[in-house]
This record gives structure tokens, C-alpha cells and sequence, in this order.
């Protein structure tokens, strides 16, 4: 990770994320919650339900990932980013109720994109493959819910200097928008 890496403690309140530039590398520290598809569903099923996210998860990040149990003496064996995009169809409402930021890999969708910009939420994106390097950045793992979805449950992590770059800021502007025509201006 790039020596200039912005320090992230989390979780941020979107004033706290404000400052961030999509492109910018960053090391995120604190608490996240991984949820993948099925536990979105869920989530978004306690949202309908009661009116609130579920398990104090207003002010979170959700990092969609499905971490594979504890090995090699560390929280959990391996975890990578799952595709984002996957979560697209539940992401605004989420946003709207509380969430403030996301990590996940690759693209979003133009909703995503909007609802960054209208709630001051933030989607960070870590380099999929590389998810026995990034197990070295949880310090803690615990089951919150729905044990039995397995690897998509509710789990409650702690990172240390977890690598991601700024996907989509506060502002909405995203780099998988910009980056190809900027790669395009340097590449000879």
C-alpha cells in the first residue's frame, strides 16, 4: 500500500468520510460487519419489519465478504471482497437507514452512485485475490447472526490497516467512471 495511505477509523460518520477523494489509497482500522446476499435480504426484511437496521448497525461499514474460519492463528483463515454489485438492488435503502460505508470489489451501479452522494456514504474497494493477505488485517471475528448462513452471516471484525482504495466518495464521484479515461491520457 501506497506510503500516502489515508488512516480510516471506523466506524466514520459521513462528515468524518467527507474528506476522502475517490482514488485515494486507504488503511482502514475498527469495526466492520461483513454481509453478503443472504444476509442483505435479511437485513433488508428487519428494515421492512421494524423500521430500523437490525443488530446496531446504524453507522456501520459493511464489508461483503464470507470469511472462512479461524486458521494460522488468526481471526480467520482467509477474506476477500466479494463483487459489490451483487448487493446493488439493496444498497440505497441501507444507505438511507444508517449504513455509511461499504467495501467490496468492482463496480456499482448509477443507484449506488446516487445514494453515495445523497446520504454522504462511502464504498471503499479491496483488491479481490488476495484474501489470505488481507486475514492478516482482522484482529477479532465474532458471529452476530444467522449462524446458519454459514460464511454469509452477520460477523461482527476488527481490521488493522486494512488495504482499500476510495471506490465512490461522499460526493458520489467514482472511480470506476474516471479511471479508464484517465489510464487512456498517460498510456502511450
Amino acid at each position: 500500500m501506497a506510503a500516502d495511505a489515508i488512516r480510516v477509523n471506523l466506524p466514520a460518520t459521513p462528515a468524518e468520510l467527507s474528506s476522502l477523494v475517490a482514488g485515494q489509497a486507504v488503511l482502514l482500522s475498527g469495526v466492520v460487519f461483513t454481509a453478503r446476499d443472504a444476509t442483505h435480504e435479511r437485513i433488508a426484511a428487519e428494515l421492512k419489519r421494524t423500521g430500523e437496521l437490525p443488530f446496531g448497525l446504524v453507522g456501520a461499514t459493511l464489508f461483503y465478504a464470507g470469511p472462512t474460519p479461524a486458521a494460522a492463528g488468526r481471526a480467520v483463515g482467509s477474506v476477500g471482497p466479494t463483487t459489490a454489485k451483487r448487493m446493488d438492488a439493496w444498497t440505497p435503502e441501507l444507505l438511507s437507514a444508517g449504513i455509511t460505508a461499504m467495501i467490496g470489489k468492482g463496480a456499482r451501479s448509477e443507484a449506488v452512485r446516487r445514494a453515495c452522494a445523497e446520504t454522504g456514504a462511502v464504498y471503499f474497494a479491496a483488491v479481490g485475490g488476495t484474501a489470505a493477505l488481507l486475514a492478516t488485517h482482522v484482529r477479532s471475528a465474532e458471529t452476530i447472526a444467522w449462524p446458519e448462513l454459514g460464511t454469509e452471516a452477520l460477523m461482527r471484525m476488527e481490521f488493522d490497516e486494512f488495504p482499500a482504495f476510495v471506490a465512490i466518495d461522499a460526493t458520489g464521484a467514482d472511480v470506476y467512471a474516471f479511471a479508464p479515461a484517465e489510464w487512456k491520457k498517460v498510456r502511450p
